[in-house]
């Protein structure tokens, strides 16, 4: 559904609403980020209404509840400002279901597309949607649709014509999105297209493997960094005895340790090199089968980003370059195509 709210020039309430964490941003009328707050009030675990609230008429539901306590006061300063939102809070477990989107298709459309919360008495929230990949094994995702949005136009003038971006969002489901850039010369984000993404779950394993499996119990609860192990790791990952695959050398970190090569200080990063680096080995392997040499981009945590820069060097793959404040400036975006603000001729995005 299309927003049919008219455009306000008083600036956006951005939301980053994803499975157990909120970040919400509010923004000037120009994009520039003006203050960020963060609550653990993912979706799968919202903030309860207790008795007093329940005799109130403060929000009842844990949505309402953890959308008031993060800006509501913004609101209140400024009832105008209209509010979009990115991530689970759009999945079906989410606030509202908002529907994907299928590939291939300009990044832009995204925002003509988003899903209207309605508030009675109150702004309502416009989530954008997600995008789904139907060729071989479906792919899809939540979120990271607005950080490549985000990433890209934060490229201004940087990228040629034509070239092709690989986008790299490390994280608990790690995606490496394809997006291709128009030829014209006063090409713009409204030319780029998500043409095809793969998903590594690196992060979620890597978890579960130290929660729940043999491998954590001779690990330290709480390591040191150990960045030593962490390139051990993905050297393993990268060098002849890796072949066999994860599931053969993840045993290594037990193994190393029953024999004393390895202390449990370091294993956790010693089994955190070994899954980067087969999951960005696969990708070297992807793209040598595809004849592709696309210009690489790394958005998320910069210590993770860290981590996935060693292990691109150490598979001869080129240095990326680092995005920063892609959601807010993809959010705004986000708004811009949904008409939800205007464009100021001052505009110097976040």
């Amino acid at each position: 559904m299309a927003p049919r709210d008219a455009p306000h020039g008083n600036g956006l309430i951005g939301l980053d609403w994803g499975t157990t964490s909120l970040r919400a941003y509010r923004m000037d009328t120009t994009g520039q980020v003006l203050e960020t707050r963060q609550r653990p009030w993912g979706i799968m675990r919202l903030p309860q209404p207790n008795e007093t609230r329940a005799k109130t008429d403060s929000p009842t539901s844990g949505f309402e509840l953890a959308f008031a306590e993060s800006c509501g006061d913004w609101l209140d300063a400024d009832p105008t400002l209209p509010v979009i939102a990115c991530g689970m809070v759009g999945s079906a477990q989410g606030w509202k279901e908002a529907a994907y989107l299928e590939l291939p298709l300009p990044l832009t459309r995204i925002g003509e597309r988003l899903t209207v919360i309605e508030r009675p008495g109150h702004a309502p929230v416009h989530v954008a949607p997600g995008l789904i990949q139907r060729q071989g094994l479906p792919n899809v995702m939540r979120g990271e649709e607005t950080q490549i949005l985000g990433v890209v136009d934060g490229l201004g003038n940087e990228a040629s014509a034509d070239e092709e971006l690989l986008i790299g969002l490390p994280g608990t489901h790690s995606k490496w999105v394809s997006v291709s850039l128009g030829s014209a010369p006063s090409r713009t984000v409204q030319d780029a297209r998500v043409t095809h993404f793969e998903t590594f779950m690196t992060g979620e394993v890597y978890a579960a493997l130290r929660g729940h499996t043999i491998l954590g119990r001779t690990m330290s609860a709480t390591p040191d960094a150990d960045p030593a192990a962490f390139e051990r790791g993905v050297r393993v990952a990268a060098e002849p005895t890796g072949a066999a695959g994860p599931l053969s050398t993840i045993f290594s970190t037990r193994t190393l340790g029953l024999t004393g090569a390895l202390a449990p200080s370091s294993q956790a990063d010693y089994l955190s090199g070994l899954l980067i680096g087969h999951e960005v080995g696969a990708l070297a392997g992807l793209l040598r089968a595809r004849g592709a040499h696309p210009r690489l981009l790394l958005c998320g945590e910069p210590d993770l980003c860290q981590r996935y820069m060693l292990a691109l060097r150490l598979h001869g793959l080129p240095e990326p370059t680092l995005a920063e404040q892609a959601t807010a400036r993809g959010l705004w975006r986000l708004a811009l195509a949904a008409r939800l603000i205007e464009a100021s001729t001052t505009e110097t995005p976040p």
